[in-house]
């Protein structure tokens, strides 16, 4: 593979060893590629992108981008690096809602391209044509645009939505087919690129993004403006390209971690995170080196639509896992796990998401074991999989398939407890069969093998019968494989975890709820964050939709004695809103108000609105309302899913 680095980062001195903030620069800190990364790659059919990388593939990215907050726009050049099949004559790009100016090679000769119909999913295929590619040719072309101020991918944030006030923000989130809102490329997980970029923002402001930063104090760009330089030099998935820019600070932890985020800000997200190292050191001890260099994490402002987004050396995370306790840091595990499971080796498509999800939630796990016990892991367990079976009961069967189908649908529909849930129950499944010492040989050998490569369900199933199963027809059959794979709901081997903590949790909330305790009974000071989840999730055997099973009276005895008025941690506070808009309970609304106009996390925002549309005359007032205040903070993402729910507001 061509790694050589271009435009921007040809011109750098490469020599000079840069830090800042504990971040290492210059010279790669990241370990070289294993073989098999430059192994040749066997394409699969993306119904998501228009590209032909079969024909005509993009290798390597060079941006040179000037953020404006004013216009909410960002404008410059792609330089692509590119390789075809000799005689190729075209490439076939992924745009959506861009202004493409103009194209040129690298000499600056004008090239035709022309812009396709636009699909409502997809975007447009952006064709640019160039003479017929040589044997073993590369070539550049150069791609001046801009971006549109709604651009999906990108937030822009006014000083007020941020946790400082007085200077604005900008993030970006590229999965899954957003990449192509704010980078003409081809944008599918399949087609692996490296890439650099300049990122020129204003004087207040810094840049980062998810590569290595060579500038970090950054360089004078013209009056009022300076940029920041960076080079990912390992090849990730379009939708792993990330930029955030904001009035940021860093703080260390160790050698190779810290944290990112708005200042005031930075002690509490430093002592919340202050184990990942160890997590680091749990990871590579199960399955293998970390090759990214270093693992950071950026706290981002509340509207970031995700718990956490796995973009390499920097994971960008939402503030509401910052609870002061340390409680809710299995998302960091989660996005850490990433790197061996998605980030190394990536779903081909969309439809294989489970490649993704399945993996990294397995990990996860089994880093939260060695970081924090067998009881929390199995806590997490049992949670995930009481999300599994509700997911299970109320969606499509035909959704219930790991490998699942997406025609004709935006990808994000593939993102449900499906793949990280019954693709980790899966995994922990074949850990049970096969013993742990076999399986932890294989999926390390597994991240080794496919590393830096695209994963198809197919290509999955050929290898663990290669290595793990090795023609033994009697592990074959118990393990079920095409049937967890190919088939909807659970196949009989599928065994539910569970916990003892948590049966303990099951008698308290039996006699609360079923029982009709006092809620002084509960002993909830005594509980983790995962046992107070399971007490709020817990519902009667049989309930059916819109029954309620607490009387007012109750509810306000719960609401007053565990003080859920006044609880800072969102994953308790989600499950306690669930309880009191399934009872139209008004005195919980002006908290439900402040959360949901607080943060624009999908996984809370999305249940809560839907569970009071379902409340019809009652719920839908507060629903339209409290949206009306709540949408312009949401991200695209989030507001996108919402809109499609509630409508979207007069005069938005």
């Amino acid at each position: 593979m061509n790694r050589k680095l271009t435009g921007l980062v040809s011109a750098l001195a490469l020599s000079a060893v840069l830090a800042a903030c504990g971040q290492p620069g210059g010279k790669s800190d990241m370990p070289p590629l294993p073989a098999s990364a430059t192994a040749p790659i066997q394409y699969v059919r993306d119904i998501h992108s228009f590209a032909r990388p079969e024909i005509a593939r993009v290798r390597n990215v060079d941006l040179d981008l000037t953020a404006d907050f004013a216009t909410k726009t960002l404008s410059g050049t792609a330089t692509l690096d590119i390789t075809a099949e000799p005689g190729a004559t075209q490439i076939i790009l992924d745009v959506r809602n861009l202004d493409i100016r103009a194209i040129t090679d690298e000499a600056g000769t004008a090239l035709p391209f022309v812009l396709g119909a636009v699909d409502p999913v997809m975007g447009q295929p952006l064709t640019v044509t160039f003479p017929a590619f040589k044997a073993g040719e590369q070539r550049k072309i150069v791609i001046r645009y801009a971006t549109r101020p709604d651009a999906a991918a990108l937030q822009w944030l006014t000083p007020a939505q941020t946790a400082g006030g007085q200077q604005p923000y900008l993030f970006s989130q590229g999965q899954a087919i957003l990449t192509r809102t704010w980078i003409p490329t081809q944008d599918s997980p399949g087609i692996r690129q490296t890439y650099s970029a300049k990122i020129t923002v204003p004087d207040a402001l810094k840049a980062v993004m998810s590569a290595e930063m060579l500038t970090p104090d950054g360089k004078a760009a013209g009056t009022g403006q300076h940029s920041f330089s960076f080079r990912m030099t390992n090849p990730v998935p379009p939708y792993l390209i990330a930029l955030a820019v904001g009035d940021l600070a860093f703080a260390s932890e160790g050698s190779r971690t810290g944290v990112w985020t708005e200042p005031s800000r930075l002690d509490a997200a430093k002592a919340e995170f202050s184990e990942v190292g160890q997590m680091v050191d749990a990871a590579e001890a199960l399955y293998g080196p970390y090759r990214w260099g270093r693992y950071d994490l950026l706290i981002l402002p509340p509207s970031f639509p995700f718990g956490g987004m796995e973009n390499p050396r920097l994971t960008f995370a939402t503030p509401t896992v910052v609870a002061g306790d340390k409680s809710l840091v299995s998302l960091v595990a989660h996005e850490l796990a990433h790197s061996w499971s998605g980030n190394l080796v990536t779903n081909s498509t969309w439809s294989d998401i489970w490649l993704n999800e399945g993996f990294t939630t397995y990990f996860e796990n089994r880093i939260m074991e060695s970081v924090y016990g067998r009881d929390r892991a199995l806590m997490l367990q049992v949670l995930g999989w009481n999300d599994l079976q509700s997911s299970l009961k109320t969606m499509p069967a035909a959704d219930t398939r790991m490998h699942v189908d997406l025609t004709g649908r935006d990808p994000d529909d593939g993102l449900n407890d499906i793949p990280y849930e019954k693709g980790a129950a899966f995994l922990r499944t074949v850990e049970r069969i096969v013993g742990r010492d076999a399986f932890d040989v294989w999926l390390k050998g597994y991240f080794e093998r496919n590393a830096f490569r695209p994963m198809s369900s197919a290509q999955f199933l050929t290898d663990i019968r290669t290595h793990l199963v090795k023609g033994d027809a009697a592990l074959e059959t118990r393990l079920q494989l095409d049937n967890w794979v190919y088939q909807p709901g659970l196949p009989s081997n599928a065994i539910a975890p569970v916990s003892t903590a948590l049966t303990t949790v099951d008698t308290a909330a039996k006699a609360f709820f079923a029982d009709k305790g006092p809620a002084s009974a509960i002993p909830w000071s005594g509980w983790s964050t995962q046992e107070r989840q399971h007490f709020l999730a817990w519902r009667p055997t049989g309930l059916r939709a819109g029954t309620d099973w607490l009387p007012p009276p109750q509810l306000a005895d719960l609401e007053s004695t565990l003080k859920l008025r006044d609880e800072g941690n969102a994953e308790v506070l989600f499950g306690w809103l669930q309880i009191a808009v399934a009872h139209r309970y008004q005195p919980a609304v002006p908290t439900l108000e402040h959360f949901l106009t607080s943060q624009g996390r999908r996984k809370f925002v999305m249940p809560l609105f839907t569970s009071l549309w379902a409340e019809g005359d009652w719920g839908r007032p507060i629903a339209t309302r409290i949206y009306a205040r709540a949408r312009p903070g949401y991200h695209p993402v989030t507001s996108g899913s919402v809109d499609a729910l509630v409508g979207v507001p007069t005069g938005q």
